[in-house]
């Protein structure tokens, strides 16, 4: 894997838990990764229960916006995570894909998507100690 490994997260809609898993990835790593999110069938907006469960623990997915998956976005990425998305996603040799089996947060309330947002955040951690530990000092 390069110096600053790049991660895909994409889920059918792009409005919940790819959403929520960039930002955490984002928050946690800061810029030792790349970070990007798609879905197979964007929404046309992130959804309000997944923002406001991200908001109650600091972090700030309201400006953020669902954008569409494209084999670019798949071939720039070191690591591809789906969730829920099938087989939407183009496969390439080399590529390093996971399928995180995450209940889908689309039309529930911020009760429901908390444990969603926080199994994302254990998925995560995980990640990134295997592709971008802290620097040993």
């Amino acid at each position: 894997m390069p110096d600053k490994p790049s991660v895909l997260f994409v889920c059918v809609h792009n409005a919940g838990r790819s959403q929520m898993a960039a930002a955490w990835l984002t928050h946690l790593a800061g810029d030792r990764v790349e970070v990007r999110s798609a879905g197979s069938n964007p929404g046309e907006n992130v959804n309000p229960a997944a923002v406001e469960a991200m908001r109650e623990v600091g972090v700030d997915i309201s400006a953020e916006v669902p954008k569409m998956l494209t084999v670019d976005a798949v071939k720039e990425s070191d690591v591809c995570i789906t969730m829920g998305c099938g087989d939407t996603c183009p496969v390439f040799p080399g590529k390093r894909y996971l399928d995180w089996q995450l209940e889908d947060p689309a039309g529930q309330g911020v009760e429901a998507v908390r444990p969603i947002r926080d199994e994302i955040k254990v998925l995560v951690e995980g990640l990134i100690k295997e592709i971008a530990p802290e620097p040993q000092s």
